[in-house]
């Protein structure tokens, strides 16, 4: 068995995290302390889709717990093996809204830009586990098709950085293509959609608060928090100094079965953030990506799971529950 690692990470920077985030399902048993020889069908999942989680993720995880909500989202699944009806490489049809590489135009105000192809995290329900990355590269030689092309479309107003996780770029590339966005005077909003501040909480650094605070963009940072044991006093400390920058916060999760889909663990999320400083935006049903379907609860436990919030939280901790059909002009809301 491979011993488990001490607190090291904790005095590593955030490029250092990256570099010694865990790829092997069998040192992350071995962290956890769980027996490796319990999901005999982990090499065919990894086949499709890699591990890739970071040691301060895993510390916040129970160990010899295979149930931990943390651990089911990241550890690989013999269930992503299972081909399933209606569930598809491309589910929300993204290769047709990409006119130019690295840029996906479904909306009419705004566009997002894959910033990069990597992510701090594979969670194992992303509905990008097969985008063509190799056809969208964010090198900077590819900026200019993708910067020309929302130059010349007035009636785009806000830019949306995504992947992978826009903030695994480093922050010069990241000042530089914020830089040459906030030159459109169309464009007043930036809008970064991470995962780094919840599982990487040292990516919230000194130069990226300094990247931020120079732009005018009126700048949006959505976090992906499922669960409320995702969130510390790291993440906490992330949270404040990106609030200090006047960077708005909001939360999009989406619905996962056995993970965040009872009423208790949803009302202490939304609790928890809002004591973070972040507000709920989206409670999005699950995207019907293939090897993912395991993950999938249904509508009415979502219609059920809103309810039982109001009746509990204030309105606005309350997310609005959504789901995303390919050629809509927005998000679907769920009629409640």
């Amino acid at each position: 068995m491979i011993p488990v690692k001490d607190a090291l990470w904790q005095t590593e920077n955030w490029q250092q995290q990256m570099r010694n985030v865990i790829r092997e399902p069998e040192e992350l048993m071995a962290r956890l302390g769980l027996d490796p020889c319990r999901e005999p069908a982990l090499a065919e999942a990894l086949k499709l889709f890699p591990l890739r989680v970071p040691e301060a993720f895993v510390a916040k995880m129970t160990r010899g717990d295979w149930r931990d909500p943390l651990l089911l989202q990241v550890m690989p699944s013999g269930a992503e093996t299972v081909t399933t009806p209606g569930f598809s490489d491309d589910p929300l049809e993204e290769r047709s809204a990409n006119p130019v590489p690295g840029l996906i135009h479904k909306y009419r105000s705004r566009a997002l830009l894959i910033t990069t192809p990597s992510c701090a995290i594979n969670c194992r329900y992303c509905f990008r586990r097969s985008f063509p990355y190799q056809e969208n590269s964010p090198a900077r030689r590819d900026w200019h098709a993708a910067l020309n092309y929302i130059a010349q479309r007035s009636e785009l107003h806000e830019v949306i950085l995504s992947g992978g996780d826009p903030l695994v770029a480093k922050d010069q590339t990241l000042a530089e293509l914020i830089k040459q966005i906030a030159a459109i005077e169309h464009i007043t909003t930036l809008r970064i959609h991470t995962r780094l501040p919840l599982v990487m909480p040292a990516r919230v650094t000194a130069e990226l608060i300094d990247t931020l605070c120079a732009t005018r963009l009126q700048t949006v940072v959505v976090v992906h928090c499922n669960h409320p044991n995702e969130l510390d006093t790291e993440t906490e400390l992330a949270f404040s100094r990106l609030r200090a920058a006047g960077v708005t916060l909001l939360n999009q999760s989406v619905l996962l079965a056995g993970i965040n889909d009872t009423a208790e663990v949803q009302v202490a999320l939304q609790k928890k953030l809002f004591s973070q400083g972040v507000l709920p935006y989206y409670l999005h049903l699950l995207d019907r990506v293939q090897g993912a379907a395991h993950f999938q609860a249904s509508e009415a436990s979502g219609i059920a799971l809103i309810k039982a919030m109001r009746a509990t939280l204030p309105g606005y901790l309350v997310p609005r529950l959504v789901r995303e059909l390919p050629g809509e002009d927005s998000k679907t809301p769920i009629a409640i």
